[in-house]
């Protein structure tokens, strides 16, 4: 099987259908040298994919880059654990998100480490916090069918699972059965043990065939493509080699023809490469990565530090206008 990798430049075809454009690829076969030919080479199929517009998710169009927010109401998050626990402090941390497209919202922490929570805590943490942000575009972020299905008739838009619809073998069809829309993550793994020694053939295609054969899943399930995206899964079960590698090849995934979601925000790896060990005060490299991935068309990014990042975003959109 053939992977294209589109190489960003001024001139050439749209990416995505998007601002970034791309006149060369660089075709990626496994047990083969990588080979660079012309954009308008590539398959029909797969041209068409890597180019065509993506239609709005959640009812929001990609005429610019878009912020997920996370909102974590667990005790044990590795990043803010406990400080949203209460529905009072979710709340208020939610309103300080005002620059968030969509507001992500997790009840089971799903760090290296972390033990599973059961279904009724589950909704027992997520239930006030959803009825206080009614009136806000809200995602949730849990990997189990029943609670999918409480928090869209609770007005969640989206479902964000973190294993790719592979926990819950329910949860393609409770979204194919409602409005919402689904991000499917590369992330099939028991957290307890994700990060013990994780390996790969090749990183970047496994990954890409995982949430590929997902992403194909979801639609044998019923769910177009404009209620579908896909997120790499930085960070989840994988070393910083394999995040690096994702990180550069991150054009590639537009060959899934749907929008795509990078969650890098406070990631332990850019604490190691940053010399940041604390987690909040990994917002500069977080927007290092942020402003690489607009730049390969990434159109959704998963954060913690909305205001700071949404201002890096305006101003690099403010240089970016041609007069």
């Amino acid at each position: 099987m053939t992977h294209a990798l589109p190489i960003p430049g001024p001139e050439g075809l749209p990416l995505a259908g998007g601002p970034v454009r791309f006149a060369k690829a660089r075709l990626l076969r496994r047990g083969r040298p990588p080979e660079t030919v012309s954009a308008e080479s590539l398959p029909d199929a797969l041209l068409a994919r890597l180019t065509a517009p993506r239609p709005p998710f959640a009812g929001l169009p990609h005429d610019r880059t878009r912020i997920m927010g996370i909102l974590n109401v667990t005790p044990d998050s590795f990043s803010d654990g406990g400080r949203h626990f209460a529905p009072e402090a979710a709340a208020r941390a939610a309103a300080a998100m005002e620059a968030a497209d969509l507001v992500d919202v997790g009840a089971e922490s799903t760090r290296p480490g972390a033990a599973p929570v059961e279904a009724d805590e589950e909704w027992r943490r997520l239930a006030p916090v959803l009825e206080m942000l009614g009136g806000r575009r809200v995602s949730v972020d849990t990997r189990r069918a029943e609670t999918a299905r409480r928090a869209i008739g609770a007005g969640a838009a989206v479902v964000n699972d973190v294993s790719g619809g592979t926990f819950d073998p329910h949860m393609l069809r409770t979204v194919a059965d409602s409005d919402a829309a689904l991000c499917l993550m590369h992330g099939p793994f028991d957290p307890a043990v994700m990060q013990d020694a994780p390996r790969y053939d090749d990183v970047v295609l496994d990954v890409y065939d995982f949430l590929e054969a997902r992403l194909g899943a979801a639609r044998a399930a019923g769910i177009p493509d404009g209620r579908l995206m896909a997120d790499p899964g930085i960070g989840f079960g994988k070393t910083e080699p394999h995040n690096l590698a994702l990180l550069r090849a991150l054009p590639l995934f537009h060959g899934l023809g749907v929008p795509i979601l990078l969650g890098v925000s406070r990631k332990g790896f850019i604490g190691r490469v940053g010399a940041a060990p604390q987690s909040d005060r990994r917002m500069p490299g977080t927007l290092a990565l942020t402003l690489d991935a607009v730049r390969k068309g990434v159109q959704w990014h998963r954060i913690h530090d909305v205001p700071e990042i949404a201002q890096g975003l305006a101003l690099w959109r403010a240089v970016q206008e041609e007069d």
